[in-house]
């Protein structure tokens, strides 16, 4: 209880969304800022206890600054503040994304057919780690393009971006040639599916690995909005990926003070 009041001062700022659970949950985070996030992620997201301690496990705050790339404290406050805030495309984006629920072993290869209907299994954990907002559409929705039949990996619609987003699965590495399919697919979205309410389709490729100079090139220069993740399925090491984060900041100040 001293550490509840220690933590939250004024009664006020508690949510009565929550219940003592989850605030057993994130007094556990000693860091003021990243326990700040995941208060505000579970009013937004309305995570049951299970589910923000499942999100806390899979180190989502830290993932998500390394996502951004460019991160700097302003975001990690605004992180903080607001949780995260869907203004763009880019801030649906994990990287990694991480499908420890699928239970599938590292060592051995499967094929993405494998890797899809495991993920439809675990559809509500992976909707969890999709983020908020995300609906099911289904798998293997067809494009058809000069009579011939295409098939898209998986698609959803996220109600807060309003737009639909379009998901290839590969257990390979990034190529280019996932990026002119997912181009083509999102084509075909905006023309053919698209109310005239919905904005740009957003296409996501699903990888175990990509080299950040091969994917600007096969990314670069499309007029959609494509990106490439990869996925890892086991938990992510907590250490080192806040010490990736602190390396990052640690530049950027380094950068400010120029």
């Amino acid at each position: 209880m001293r550490q509840f009041y220690l933590s939250y001062p004024i009664f006020q700022t508690v949510s009565g969304k929550l219940n003592w659970s989850h605030y057993c949950e994130l007094l556990s985070i000693s860091d003021k800022e990243k326990r700040s996030f995941y208060e505000k992620e579970a009013v937004n997201a309305g995570w049951s206890v299970r589910e923000m301690k499942r999100q806390i496990d899979s180190s989502l705050f830290e993932r998500l600054l390394l996502s951004r790339g460019d991160a700097n404290k302003e975001q990690v406050l605004a992180l903080a503040e607001k949780g995260v805030d869907y203004a763009k495309p880019e801030d649906i984006i994990k990287d990694p994304y991480v499908f420890e629920f699928l239970g599938l072993p590292e060592e051995k290869p499967f094929l993405e057919s494998n890797l899809e209907a495991a993920l439809v299994r675990q559809i509500e954990d992976f909707l969890l780690e999709l983020g908020r907002g995300f609906m099911f559409v289904g798998t293997q929705q067809r494009v058809t393009v000069n009579n011939i039949h295409y098939y898209v990996d998986m698609v959803f619609y996220n109600k807060v971006l309003h737009a639909y987003v379009l998901i290839e699965l590969k257990t390979t590495k990034l190529t280019p040639e996932a990026a002119g399919q997912i181009n083509m697919y999102l084509n075909y979205y905006a023309a053919e599916v698209n109310d005239p309410e919905d904005n740009p389709p957003i296409g996501i490729i699903l990888c175990t690995d990509k080299d950040s100079v091969a994917a600007e090139y096969a990314l670069g220069g499309l007029s959609n909005q494509i990106f490439a993740s990869r996925y890892v399925l086991y938990m992510p090491n907590k250490e080192q990926l806040i010490k990736q984060v602190e390396e990052v900041l640690k530049r950027w100040h380094s950068h400010e003070g120029d």
